[in-house]
């Protein structure tokens, strides 16, 4: 078993940048917000806690990726912003999130409010929920688990087509596990970044 945690310095270094641009925003952020920040740096934060890596088979260990600092992320070409046109944050429901309706509207209501705060200053809206069938994608039954499960890229293609003209993004959320072809067991979501649009289990 192992045990992946940042010391101060390294937080620092990949959350704070000199790039002018985000000086000034550091410079405009408020009294509770500097303390947030302040707080993301310490080893014994409950922000960036320590992550135990358990086997081999552990996502970071089987999947290594290049470390990116948010100045790298901020300057990537690729990256996304929102407009004043586009500062939406669409949810879109795919079929039962719960037992009940009940269950439903409050599990969607919890993910509004939470989409608020990491989004913060974007919008966030609920379209309509929508049974599985309307996306018209392809399913099958996982031979292991022998549970129902829809094909991502077929969702993605859904949530395009539906997504509002004002939409920074649009996020589909269903309990239905996904698969994103013949040849994988499942996965957990996918997401186009061009297009702004992605989906989650």
């Amino acid at each position: 078993m192992q045990t992946v945690q940042h010391s101060e310095q390294t937080l620092k270094t990949a959350l704070i940048s000199k790039n002018p641009t985000l000086v000034s925003q550091y410079e405009k952020l408020d009294a509770g917000e500097r303390r947030l920040l302040n707080k993301a740096f310490k080893p014994d934060n409950d922000l960036f806690g320590p992550i135990t890596l358990h086997s081999e088979s552990d996502w970071i260990i089987s999947h290594p990726e290049v470390p990116q600092d948010f100045e790298q992320f901020f300057s990537d070409p690729s990256r996304k912003a929102p407009s004043p046109e586009k500062r939406s944050v669409y949810i879109q429901c795919i079929g039962s999130l719960g037992n009940t309706r009940i269950i439903s509207e409050e599990y969607i209501k919890w993910l509004k409010g939470y989409c608020e705060a990491f989004f913060y200053g974007l919008t966030v809206k609920l379209l309509e929920p929508v049974p599985v069938s309307v996306t018209r994608c392809s399913f099958r039954i996982n031979d292991n688990t022998h549970n129902l499960q829809i094909h991502a890229g077929h969702i993605l293609r859904f949530l395009k087509k539906k997504k509002p003209r004002d939409a920074f993004c649009i996020v589909g959320v269903t309990m239905i596990d996904l698969y994103p072809r013949d040849s994988w067991n499942f996965v957990f979501g996918q997401a186009s970044l061009t297009d702004g649009a992605g989906e989650v289990d």
